[in-house]
């Protein structure tokens, strides 16, 4: 039986500590922050200028990863900001050496 390992990313993103949260879903989180730094999606990311990532997680299918965007997506705001301090308290851009 062939196997693939694909990947699949929950991120969330903001535009400057406590600031705006967006949780997003990928299976290429390289490519989608490119994205969102060089504002290529026209959306909620590119109008608030969200371009930092703080806080991500890793899935091996896709449907565990949607699950948990849409489970986030309905937490309190201290929620998510708990869980971001848990593993970046100073909400540095864990991509800011990426596309240098």
């Amino acid at each position: 039986m062939f196997k693939t390992n694909h990947q699949y990313y929950l991120y969330i993103i903001t535009n400057t500590k406590d600031g705006v949260l967006y949780i997003g879903v990928t299976n290429d989180l390289e490519r989608r922050m490119f994205e969102h730094k060089n504002k290529l999606v026209k959306g909620f990311s590119s109008t608030y200028n969200l371009d930092k990532l703080i806080y991500s997680e890793v899935f091996q299918y896709i449907n565990d990863a949607i699950k948990r965007e849409k489970n986030m997506k309905k937490w309190k705001r201290q929620w998510k900001i708990n869980l971001i301090l848990e593993d970046n308290p100073n909400w540095n851009d864990l991509s800011k050496d990426w596309f240098k």
